[in-house]
């Protein structure tokens, strides 16, 4: 391996990491980049991404629209995203042969539907500006020069000492706090980690029996807490999921934490009712249909399945009439659309995309170059950092972001001195 005063590290072999490596590489050619994965498997969650197809971005023409998606780091990424933002992270990807699709609720694909479209172009991306990568290399520990720089001592198949003038961490979240400690370790301070974007467990579930169904829009609120998001949701086998607990998820994530994710929810089914609203609605239907089936007729677009779940849970007989309904019923069922009760405990990981809260705390990163505030040359890029985003291609345009202000700024930096003087 050879060690040079020109020489930058990358460590992690994901999105940030690949785009900080290509970034830096190809904005200097003369400096040696390395890219150093601890595992064999390189770029896999951008592999898993999306059900296989890689949400890379998402629709956003100006960084005041992306922003508003980041429960943390919002208003520090505002500037960075006119740096790059989705716009350019479209560009770049079609400026090597990759092509992006919106679709309509403004997630941004590639047009093969492929992850491996994306992870390819950033392997070759890196092929070509000579990117060094180095799997199964493991950095021990980080050891800062006197005369400028860091050592690095490593592990693996690297187990010669490599020296840097500058260093990017891309090493992702961390469930852990004390898996931080390298970093801390350096002077940096680390903001607790906590998990971010996770489905409900609801093992008491009256709706068990219905896992597949799925509404186009609910509203979830957490019973004490000033917690509610609204979209699409889904009931599982296990509980509740789908767009509007995720993203409750993530605005939520250090308060359902502190709660030990217990609490209740409550969903609105129908959110563009009020109880005044559906009360006047349901009289005027009743008057004009009381022959009608109350549980074999699903109202308001629900689900067959979800009503006769609802007006079974109301007490409402399978051959009750509407003209029959006796009030209390009424009421029960008003109750259960608006603002069905459900006993969370316990959150499950969505799908395999692990997502975290907290990190490196963004007032000790210079946020135009990602370059720590405390340990000069080391840089910071994508969710070590304490930003995360909900659903919809917001974590990958942070990763995308900030490593390519991370590269940028490491392909200009100067050198440190060498060793002799």
């Amino acid at each position: 391996m050879t060690n040079s005063t020109h020489t930058v590290a990358v460590l992690g072999g994901g999105a940030a990491g690949f785009f900080g490596a290509i970034a830096c590489a190809e904005a200097n050619p003369q400096l040696t980049v390395y890219l150093l994965e601890k595992t064999g498997k390189l770029l896999s969650k951008v592999r898993i991404s999306g059900g296989g197809r890689c949400n890379v971005t998402h629709a956003a023409d100006t960084p005041a629209q992306l922003v508003q998606h980041y429960p943390r780091g919002a208003k520090q990424l505002k500037e960075p995203f006119k740096q790059f933002g989705a716009l350019d992270t479209v560009r770049w990807f079609a400026s090597r042969g990759v092509q992006l699709k919106t679709e309509a609720d403004g997630r941004m694909f590639p047009v093969t539907d492929s992850s491996e479209t994306i992870a390819q172009c950033l392997l070759e991306a890196a092929r070509k500006a000579g990117v060094r990568i180095l799997t199964q290399t493991a950095v021990e520990r980080i050891e800062p020069r006197p005369e400028g720089g860091f050592r690095l001592h490593l592990s693996g198949n690297q187990a010669q000492p490599l020296a840097v003038d500058r260093l990017l961490v891309a090493t992702g979240g961390a469930p852990k706090a004390e898996q931080y400690a390298w970093l801390q370790a350096l002077g940096h301070s680390v903001e607790a980690p906590v998990p971010s974007l996770f489905t409900f467990n609801v093992p008491q579930s009256p709706l068990k029996e219905l896992p597949g169904v799925s509404v186009p829009q609910a509203r979830v609120v957490l019973a004490g807490e000033k917690l509610e998001y609204q979209g699409p949701m889904l009931i599982t086998h296990w509980g509740i999921s789908g767009p509007a607990v995720l993203k409750l998820s993530a605005w939520g994530a250090r308060r359902l934490a502190q709660l030990g994710y217990t609490g209740t929810a409550l969903i609105n089914w129908i959110p563009e009712y009020t109880e005044e609203t559906l009360r006047e609605w349901l009289n005027a239907f009743r008057a004009e249909n009381g022959r009608k089936g109350v549980v074999s007729n699903s109202l308001f677009g629900l689900p067959q399945r979800l009503w006769r779940a609802l007006t079974d849970l109301a007490g409402i007989g399978p051959e009750t009439r509407w003209s029959d309904l006796p009030a209390k019923q009424q009421n029960r069922l008003i109750e259960l659309l608006l603002r069905q009760p459900l006993a969370v405990r316990g959150k499950t990981t969505y799908k395999e995309e692990f997502v975290t809260c907290g990190g490196i705390p963004l007032a000790e990163v210079n946020m135009k170059t990602m370059e720590s505030r405390l340990v000069p040359g080391l840089y910071f890029a994508g969710e070590v950092l304490d930003i995360d985003g909900i659903t919809g291609g917001f974590n990958f345009q942070a990763a995308w972001t900030t490593g390519f202000l991370a590269g940028r700024a490491m392909a200009s930096a100067p050198p440190a001195p060498p060793l002799n003087q």
